[in-house]
């Protein structure tokens, strides 16, 4: 679709301790950095862990801890929730709890969060205490069934909390009421990794280490998963969490990481000493979150806290084989969705929904978060995908655009019409929820409505935000790898995008639908530079009639058979 480049606004320089190139000084002023102490990513930067709940949870580990109780860790399905389960497990032996053990909800039996139905089967196991990891602020059923079996609960979670919530014996989530943590942006992962560094605290302070001889565990050790879950679940990325990401990534890249992450670079095809952040998302994330849409978050768990590498280069061969599953999966879910959007459009070309919303009962429930973030990004709408789950039942996941908090539209919807939905949570830009099959087409009708009360056609254009045009001399190698360290880049902290008027001298197509270029700066061609473009129209690309495009790019650093070149990362091209 047809996007709007938007130049960020100039905003006065901020004042930094160390020399800066201009172009760093200027992108950084320009993601809000007013000082230079927020680009210091040691790790005696981060936040003081004062929430809500802490000290009660902690007291309660520390005593389970002791007493050597057996703790059960429940999950989610998705990489937070495995990086989270595999740091707890992790962190708590290495405490010296020797029965503690972990249970993911299976998606397509289970569901979402601490259920019910996960308690009996988490019963089973004869836990003293249940923690929950990036879930259950909303399980108020799941918590009341397991302390009616005597079973304490702790909830440790960081999504946005409904009017009620669980009767826990201490609920941590810098999201509660009252929780007086300054970042409200920690992931899952982030926030288990401050528990249990607390936890740690409380057993040294007590003696515990010392008299039973056990080595006190480096909490830096397990930084490695919470770069990855923190990265992977798209949460803002603020100072705190930057340190957490940049700390993560230091140790990665000195070869100090989980044989698990290791064997899933490899399969990936990253060197571990290039890695950055983006590699999380797009990389590791995609493979690790394959074994819970598919099959059994459980095995991207065992991969994380497998000790043997050549164990866990089989498991993440498995991910991988799961990963290209699932894009064959989604492509034809894709194609499906698509068709049903054209036929809406050929019907009524301004017809189109404001919030769209796609149901097919052939569907794959464990692919529709990623459908429906790829049809968001396609037609700059606000978009939920269902599948059905039998029994009468559909699940959806939704993901917005900007101007949209998701999660509060879902709640707008649920006052407005109490009868449609059945459960539902989320943040700003992504949400689940249920609803009965029959109640689709007014679920459909009421979401629409409340997208086009809370949003101006203004709203559905979608815009690229450009850090401007770049001097010709800083379209450099050394350019891009400044550019490159000085992340960790990521959510509400972007990667640098510029954008331009360039000449294209060659055109190509590669694979099925990228576009790999040459391009001059100037139209005698006395500067090239290589550029290339994922996932092109190719009704359009490649096109030997078009001799100038104006474009919106990162710049990236190409390595290629030992050769080393600067290459334009293209996230937008217009013919001109």
């Amino acid at each position: 679709m047809q996007k709007t480049i938007r130049r960020r606004e100039s905003v006065p320089l901020a004042q930094f301790d160390q020399p800066l190139h201009p172009l760093l000084q200027r992108i950084y002023s320009a993601r809000g950095v007013r000082h230079g102490r927020e680009l210091q990513y040691q790790l005696a930067h981060l936040l003081k862990p004062n929430f809500k709940g802490l000290p009660e949870a902690v007291g309660l580990l520390a005593d389970a801890v002791v007493a050597q109780a057996k703790i059960v860790i429940v999950g989610d399905f998705d990489a937070d929730g495995a990086t989270s389960s595999a740091l707890a497990v992790l962190a708590l032996k290495a405490m010296g709890l020797a029965n503690v053990d972990f249970l993911v909800p299976n998606r397509f039996e289970y569901g979402y969060g601490l259920t019910p139905e996960i308690v009996a089967v988490a019963a089973a196991m004869q836990p003293d205490i249940i923690i929950t990891v990036d879930n259950g602020i909303s399980s108020i059923e799941g918590v009341n069934a397991a302390r009616e079996l005597g079973i304490a609960v702790i909830v440790t979670d960081h999504h946005l909390p409904g009017a009620e919530l669980p009767d826990a014996d201490a609920i941590v989530n810098p999201n509660q009421p009252s929780c007086e943590f300054p970042s409200k942006s920690l992931a899952g992962v982030g926030v288990i990794f401050y528990v249990m560094n607390a936890l740690r605290a409380e057993l040294r302070q007590i003696g515990w280490f010392e008299e039973n001889d056990i080595a006190e565990p480096n909490m830096a050790s397990f930084l490695d998963l919470v770069a990855l879950g923190t990265v992977a679940d798209v949460v803002p990325l603020d100072h705190n969490n930057r340190i957490l990401v940049a700390q993560g990534l230091e140790r990665i890249r000195a070869g100090r990481c989980r044989p698990g992450i290791k064997a899933m670079l490899e399969v990936a095809g990253k060197q571990a000493h290039k890695l950055v952040a983006s590699d999380f998302g797009f990389a590791l994330g995609p493979r690790l979150n394959a074994a819970g849409r598919l099959d059994d978050m459980s095995l991207g768990i065992q991969c994380l806290l497998c000790e043997s590498e050549n164990l866990a280069r089989e498991m993440a061969a498995q991910m991988d084989e799961l990963n290209r599953d699932r894009k064959a999966i989604e492509t034809g879910m894709q194609q499906e969705a698509m068709s049903m959007l054209q036929k809406t459009l050929q019907a009524d070309a301004n017809d189109l929904p404001w919030g769209v919303c796609l149901f097919d009962e052939t569907w794959h429930q464990g692919v529709i978060g990623i459908l429906a973030s790829r049809i968001k990004d396609k037609y700059h709408r606000p978009t939920i995908v269902f599948a059905d789950v039998g029994d009468g039942e559909i699940k959806g996941s939704a993901r917005s655009v900007p101007g949209l908090h998701i999660r509060d539209a879902l709640d707008a919807v649920a006052a407005r019409h109490p009868q449609l939905l059945q459960k539902f949570g989320g943040h700003a830009m992504a949400a689940g929820m249920s609803l009965a099959r029959a109640n689709f087409a007014a679920f459909a009708q009421a979401f629409d409505d409340e997208v086009r009360r809370q949003l101006t056609e203004a709203d559905l254009q979608a815009v690229v935000m450009s850090d401007g045009e770049l001097a010709a001399q800083d379209l450099s190698l050394p350019v891009a790898a400044q550019l490159r360290d000085a992340g960790p880049w990521g959510q509400h902290f972007p990667e640098p995008v510029f954008d331009g008027e360039f000449y294209l001298l060659q055109q190509r197509k590669v694979g099925e639908k990228h576009l790999k270029m040459t391009l001059a700066v100037d139209a005698q061609g006395q500067q090239l530079v290589d550029a290339i473009a994922f996932n092109v129209d190719t009704s359009i690309w490649p096109n030997p009639q078009i001799q100038r495009v104006r474009l919106a790019y990162k710049l990236d650093i190409n390595e290629f058979r030992g050769n080393t070149n600067l290459q334009l990362l293209v996230d937008y091209l217009e013919p001109l």
